[in-house]
């Protein structure tokens, strides 16, 4: 990891997913980042107060059928880095799990800080008793060798998703908690990082001139400009 994103990752560990999402929606970033449909399943369900930041480490499924696509050497998991946050693109349709407790283990020990599923995980008890935090689209009972097989690490992969085309590139800073997962691309890491602040600050004097009995339009007004 290069000085410059330690430092970043420093700096956003004082930020939530909503943080994010803010400055980059104050960048006109389609949907702030959001990526949809992805949850909290470890090591509680949408609860707790877990938060995950780092870089991602991309690992790119294909179908088992698809002979054309590259082969991988070795097991991903093996070649996870320090701090990353493993983002797994399974390809549809999502029926078998794609990722178990005995590879939560081996992310463990490589300290990574997160694995985040496009897809289904199985083994819930597994990853909870250890503490992992854990992001999927579902859960399932069924191991997914017979039905896909991982391709290639770090490539962009792209986001299982009706509502948006987004693509998670690897290096891209990810932010994830109760409310969601965010991508934040690296080269809009510092722009965000210098308007959040200014965003959050107004948000709070909304929260305390409500509290004073303000109306929320007044309130907006007077300190978010609208």
């Amino acid at each position: 990891m290069a000085a410059d994103s330690k430092v970043i990752i420093e700096r956003l560990q004082k930020w939530g997913a909503c943080d994010v999402a803010d400055g980059l929606s104050k960048l006109k970033y389609p949907n702030g980042g959001f990526l949809e449909g992805l949850t909290m399943y470890s090591p509680e369900f949408q609860a707790g107060e877990t938060k995950v930041v780092g870089q991602a480490f991309t690992v790119k499924f294909v179908p088992k059928s698809d002979e054309a696509a590259p082969k991988l050497q070795g097991n991903y998991i093996d070649q996870i880095p320090e701090g990353g946050v493993v983002f797994i693109s399974q390809p549809l349709p999502h029926v078998n799990a794609v990722y178990g407790g005995l590879m939560t283990l081996r992310a463990q020990a490589l300290k990574a800080a997160a694995v985040v599923i496009d897809g289904r995980v199985r083994d819930l008890e597994e990853h909870r008793s250890l503490n992992f935090p854990l992001f999927a689209r579902s859960v399932g009972t069924t191991a997914g060798g017979e039905v896909c097989r991982p391709s290639e690490i770090n490539v962009p992969v792209r986001l299982n998703s009706e509502n948006q085309d987004a693509v998670i590139s690897p290096g891209d800073y990810i932010i994830a908690d109760l409310n969601g997962v965010v991508r934040l691309p690296q080269e809009l890491a510092e722009q965000v990082l210098e308007l959040i602040p200014a965003i959050a600050e107004a948000d709070a004097k909304c929260a305390e001139a409500i509290k004073a009995g303000w109306t929320v339009e007044r309130a907006f007004k007077e300190f978010r400009g609208r």
